[in-house]
């Protein structure tokens, strides 16, 4: 299972042995030494170099080929969803502020399993690479889809994912999209927020001025063109796959 921090060797003795100079001698108190994980999703400052990533602000988000990033973005350049695209198979990503003391996914995995069945939608969880998972199996105006919920706490964050098509049913086929996931990086920054807030996302400064020259195009056409702009080296604003609607579960 995925661990941040480790319970016990040398690295505890080692930080309660700061802590107990601290107390006596009235020094500032040592934070933990944290653990930096082989995998990500990293925190910023544990996050390795030399790695091409699309900037969104709070999230960066790895190139990988073969996985198309499409977001949903207001004229301002303010990311409302992001979605991860490989074939048959999407990845959505959230990224929320957590307390510095513990995690969230727990509770927060509770509660989205209660608004499945609220919905008549039964949830099963299981243990998946990052910890427990949800898996379900969701009406759609498209037929049957199934849905894959991880979650990941890290310093004061968590990210949320949730897989659609066949990567839900079965996490081997994830491929690309797990890569991606491996190699994501939060940047949550120093200011205090209220938990369970979701973090700043924006586009990149030349994606943002596409997509509000693209709103201006779109005032200006007619009403019944409907004119959707492409994605711009794999990322731009642009709408989920019609054939798999992004999952929209109770946001926590």
């Amino acid at each position: 299972m995925f661990s941040r921090r480790r319970e016990g060797g040398r690295h505890a003795r080692d930080n309660s042995q700061r802590r107990a100079r601290a107390e006596r001698y009235d020094e500032p108190a040592v934070e933990p030494d944290p653990e930096v994980p082989g995998v990500g999703p990293y925190d910023v400052a544990d996050a390795p170099d030399g790695v091409q990533r699309l900037d969104l602000g709070s999230l960066k988000i790895p190139a990988v080929d073969g996985v198309e990033v499409r977001v949903q973005a207001n004229p301002e350049g303010v990311v409302q969803q992001v979605v991860l695209v490989h074939g048959e198979n999407a990845l959505q990503l959230g990224v929320f502020a957590a307390p510095r003391s513990e995690g969230i996914w727990d509770e927060v995995r509770a509660e989205i399993r209660q608004s499945l069945f609220d919905d008549g939608v039964a949830a099963e969880e299981v243990d998946g690479e990052y910890g427990p998972e949800l898996r379900a199996r969701v009406r759609t105006p498209d037929g049957l889809t199934d849905l894959r919920f991880v979650g990941i706490d890290g310093p004061r964050w968590m990210v949320r994912g949730v897989y659609q098509g066949g990567a839900a049913a079965d996490p081997a086929s994830a491929g690309p999209l797990l890569d991606c996931l491996h190699g994501l990086v939060v940047d949550r920054g120093q200011e205090a927020k209220p938990v369970r807030e979701p973090l700043p996302l924006r586009l990149p400064k030349e994606l943002a001025a596409q997509a509000q020259q693209g709103q201006a195009q779109a005032d200006a056409a007619p009403a019944e063109v409907d004119e959707a702009s492409p994605p711009v080296n794999g990322a731009g604003p642009s709408q989920p796959p019609r054939r798999r609607p992004s999952p929209r579960p109770r946001r926590t």
